[in-house]
């Protein structure tokens, strides 16, 4: 009886899908779920209601306070911005810069492509949405409507807002691609604790100011968590993908020994 062809099995570098990993369904699903509940109650506005005075017309924070634009807006940029650079150098450097680390290249760039397509992918939501930042809407002193999600992107007018979904939050919940830089619980779980926390020290800030609404915010917060299991599983189709075909090439079949 012949032998069985031998299977291509799974890379040994490869390391097996975590519990985070499956969470990519759950989370589209919870994504579409937040925006139908925003889409269909007032509940933005109770939430925004809870930082501006109406008496005063002020919001909590004010926007152009020194202070407040260092600790909540530009010092976090720069702090991201550094951040990238260095996974950036780290992924490019030599190979004993990531041994010391015990960071794996493929993590680095993952990590890095997360923060690069974020905003990117948010800036492309604010250009189509259509909808109007707090401080823009008649409702906290602004001079345009209030328009729910389903119909400010149906809305065709010259003064279309561009503030869905948070832009400026999307550098701190990028940060979520730093939890699977190692493959132990406890680094995850700080990763994840830093992006949440880094997400919405900035998406606050905004909020408080009248720049964003909550759903802003927390549309962003779940595109991060897509964009870096969306990566991570693209990443590891296509390092299959390269393995099965190392294997059919090196396969005897294809290489039969010499009669």
């Amino acid at each position: 009886m012949p032998p069985c062809p031998e299977t291509p099995s799974r890379p040994a570098a490869l390391p097996r899908p975590s519990r985070l990993d499956h969470t990519l369904w759950p989370g589209l699903f919870l994504l579409g779920a937040v925006c139908a509940v925003f889409a269909g109650t007032d509940l933005d506005l109770a939430v925004q209601d809870r930082f501006y005075d109406f008496a005063t017309a002020h919001w909590l924070m004010d926007g152009h306070d020194p202070v407040g634009r260092l600790w909540f807006y530009q010092g976090p940029k720069v702090v991201i911005a550094a951040i990238g650079l260095g996974l950036l150098a780290l992924a490019l450097g030599p190979s004993r810069w990531r041994r010391r680390l015990g960071w794996a290249r493929p993590d680095l760039w993952i990590a890095i492509l997360t923060l690069v397509t974020l905003p990117l992918l948010t800036g492309l939501g604010k250009r189509y949405t259509g909808m109007h930042c707090p401080g823009e809407v008649a409702r906290y002193g602004g001079d345009s409507p209030y328009e729910h999600l389903h119909l400010s992107i149906h809305n065709g007018g010259e003064r279309r807002g561009r503030c869905f979904p948070a832009a400026h939050a999307s550098g701190g919940f990028a940060l979520l691609g730093l939890a699977w830089l190692r493959r132990s619980t406890r680094w995850r779980v700080g990763g994840v604790a830093l992006g949440l926390a880094a997400g919405w020290w900035m998406g606050g800030y905004q909020m408080l100011r009248g720049a964003h609404f909550l759903s802003h915010t927390l549309v962003t917060m779940l595109l991060a968590w897509l964009v870096v299991l969306a990566w991570r599983r693209l990443w590891r189709r296509a390092a299959i993908r390269l393995h099965e075909r190392k294997f059919i090439l090196d396969s005897p079949t294809l290489h039969p020994d010499p009669a």
